[in-house]
């Protein structure tokens, strides 16, 4: 007579979890990226302030710009990177995929594996070679101008992702290079290397981001001051004291003891910037690498701010 069979255990439920704990964890999802986000937008826009106000004259720290305003500035930063990057990105999953469909089926074994190979060492061939200049003033045979600032990072994000490809046609056959079948720890150790590629991908975009962030904030300052700094507010500086600079074309006005402690009046300034203890003028024909003048914000003087000119 047979023993009676035992009913099958059930695993326990996991425990009930709080709709807090739920609606932590899924915040933190949208949270997490989002503050990279924002810490991201704030840097860049803080290498094109730098690099814009450091091109006219005028000292960045001096500005205390808050922080919606440099975001604000991020945006003239990386509109176009960020476009050419999601373009970029999405030609190279097309271009993964190609591969992968190309280089697919048991006849195409050896050719995949030459593929991988030499996509691996053409790929850790450029990273090496390049990624120097990332981290040192390493000099490369690039010719002089925008080539020697963006062409390196963009060789190893290259080579990371030639790289990356041949990781990609490892991990998607059953079989290592030669031939035998896919173990964890092989598997493992190419995981680790596309990691890691994933990683000097990574840095060189964002060193070549925030190189174009300061590059075109020195551009952009030098157009707006050779087209004369149209959409600048212009201004009337009235004075109680007589002001030394060196800005031409400013039109001096002596109106008398009888008009007030505020008698000497200079006609065209514009106004760079403000701070809280200064105002940053510029002449309304000064060019690119004119002179700016910088008046305290102490009393002596008060600012007739009128209409922007047009651009």
């Amino acid at each position: 007579m047979s023993a009676p069979q035992r009913p099958p255990v059930r695993p326990e439920p996991p425990p009930p979890r709080s709709p807090l704990s739920t609606f932590v964890e899924k915040a933190a999802y949208v949270a997490a990226p989002g503050t990279i986000a924002l810490a991201l937008l704030y840097y860049f826009g803080s290498v094109y302030v730098r690099a814009y106000y450091s091109a006219l004259g005028v000292v960045p720290e001096d500005l205390g710009m808050s922080v919606q305003d440099v975001m604000a500035h991020s945006t003239s930063a990386i509109f176009f990177p960020l476009c050419a990057l999601l373009v970029g990105g999405l030609g190279v999953f097309l271009l993964f995929g190609l591969a992968g469909r190309a280089l697919d089926g048991p006849r195409l074994v050896v050719r995949r594996r030459t593929a991988i190979i030499l996509l691996l060492v053409i790929g850790m061939a450029m990273v090496f070679v390049d990624s120097p200049a990332l981290f040192s003033d390493v000099t490369l045979p690039f010719p002089e101008g925008w080539p020697l600032v963006f062409v390196p990072a963009l060789m190893v994000a290259l080579g990371a992702t030639l790289a990356l490809c041949a990781v990609h046609l490892r991990l998607a056959q059953s079989t290592d290079l030669r031939g035998r079948p896919r173990t964890h720890e092989s598997d493992r150790v190419w995981l680790a290397i596309g990691a890691l590629l994933i990683g000097m991908l990574t840095v060189s975009l964002f060193f070549d981001m925030a190189q174009y962030a300061g590059v075109i904030g020195h551009s952009d300052a030098r157009h707006d001051a050779e087209r004369g700094y149209q959409g600048r507010a212009t201004v009337v500086v009235h004075s109680r004291v007589l002001l030394t600079h060196n800005a031409r074309d400013i039109e001096f006005r002596d109106h008398g003891s009888g008009k007030g402690p505020y008698r000497y009046e200079y006609r065209g300034f514009q106004l760079l910037a403000k701070t809280p203890a200064r105002f940053y003028l510029v002449s309304h024909t000064a060019r690119y690498r004119d002179g700016v003048v910088v008046l305290p914000d102490d009393g002596t003087l008060w600012l007739e701010i009128r209409a922007a000119q047009g651009g």
